[in-house]
This record gives structure tokens, C-alpha cells and sequence, in this order.
């Protein structure tokens, strides 16, 4: 029983950490889970923690621990994410660990989306971007009056894009450049009229920071 719970962790968890991360387990001192990513490092069930990795410091500090970790310590150089938690009553610690220069790429904002149209994919430019979209469970951007459909959701794109793109709604981002005009609608609730003919709602959860953005 408690296997198949740790099992499903790693598949829950694995629906929101990154795709290249892998989820280790351990308790009291040992792994008794792990579910490799793209980043392999040498653990097996059984295992015991050992001193300088962020298991071992997440165990001794008790509390969320971030911490790059050198190439001695588990054959391979990696960045950690480590959690205290409760296992069958015991004390335990929840890994995520993901490639060394994790965070420097996660400051980093992304300079071109690459999208499909019809059967072919295209790496597009974010700067020739109008605004992107988050429609039928699925991320569409638009860029010379062409759509083009995405792999990353808007979330992902949010904390990920340069600071000239603007969240308005939760199913829009858009591109302050290609903004042409600011209207109200019937409701009085904002309007974007985007350089491509699009007109975009702004939701109220965002107006307060769409006007400052913006300076009206």
C-alpha cells in the first residue's frame, strides 16, 4: 500500500514539475522511491542519504531547501528542490531534481516560440508576436496574421516571456508593441485592439495592473 502511494506521487507530481526532473523519496536516511527524468543520478531504493546532498539537508534543516549540488555527491552535478514530509508516520523528504543550470534558464526569457501551422513547425521571434492565446486546451500564438499552435501552456509562458508582454486575461498575453488601441466595452470593462485586428478583453482580476503597465 504505501508503495502504490509513492508510486502515485510520482505520477501526481510529475503533471507539474518539469518533464526533464526526476522525484526521489526517502525515509528515515534511505530512499524508498525514486522515478527518473531526464536527469539520471545514481539512486536506488535502499540507498542511504548521503551528507552535502539536499535530501540530507532538507532532513537536517527540516524546512524547503534550494540548493546546487556538486558532481561528488551523487555522480552527477544537479540543482534540488527538497521538501520535509510525513511517510506512514514517519519523518521523510521529498527531491525534485532537475539539471545544474536549471534556474539560470528559468531567469532567462525565451526569444523565440516555436509553433505548428498546417503540418510544419516554425521558430518564430517572441518580438514579432501580437499576443497569445490559452483556447480549448491549447496555446495559440499569432504572429503576421497567422496562428500557430503551441506545446507550452500560458502559465508557463508567463514567468518565461520578456517584460514588453503583458498578462490582461487569464487566456491572454499580448504584446504591448501591437497594441493599438484601449477602448471600454458596454460593461465598461477594457478593450485591446491589437495592430492585427484582434480585440482582446481585459478581465477586471487585471486591470489594476494593466493600468500601471500601461501609465492610464
Amino acid at each position: 500500500m504505501e508503495k502504490l502511494a509513492l508510486k502515485q506521487m510520482g505520477f501526481i507530481m510529475g503533471d507539474w514539475i518539469p518533464e526533464e526532473a526526476s522525484i526521489a523519496v526517502a525515509v528515515d536516511g534511505r530512499y524508498v522511491y525514486y522515478k527518473s527524468g531526464k536527469r539520471e543520478l545514481k539512486i536506488c531504493i535502499g540507498d542511504e542519504v548521503l551528507p552535502g546532498s539536499v535530501a540530507d539537508r532538507t532532513y537536517t534543516e527540516r524546512k524547503r531547501i534550494e540548493m546546487l549540488v556538486e558532481e561528488s555527491v551523487l555522480g552527477a552535478a544537479y540543482f534540488g528542490i527538497g521538501y520535509p514530509v510525513q511517510a506512514a508516520g514517519k519523518s521523510g523528504v521529498l527531491v525534485i531534481i532537475l539539471p545544474p543550470d536549471y534556474m539560470i534558464r528559468q531567469k532567462q526569457p525565451v526569444r523565440f516560440l516555436t509553433g505548428k501551422v498546417d503540418e510544419a513547425w516554425k521558430p518564430i521571434p517572441v518580438e514579432q508576436i501580437s499576443h497569445i492565446e490559452s483556447s480549448q486546451k491549447k496555446t495559440w500564438f499569432y504572429a503576421d496574421e497567422e496562428a500557430y499552435c503551441s506545446i507550452h501552456t500560458l502559465k508557463y509562458l508567463k514567468d518565461r516571456l520578456p517584460d514588453w508582454f503583458l498578462p490582461i486575461h487569464r487566456s491572454y498575453i499580448v504584446n504591448i508593441s501591437y497594441i493599438m488601441e484601449i477602448s471600454r466595452d458596454f460593461s465598461s470593462n477594457y478593450l485591446l485592439t491589437m495592430k492585427d485586428g484582434s480585440v482582446l478583453p481585459v478581465s477586471q482580476n487585471y486591470t489594476s495592473s494593466v493600468r500601471e503597465r500601461l501609465g492610464f
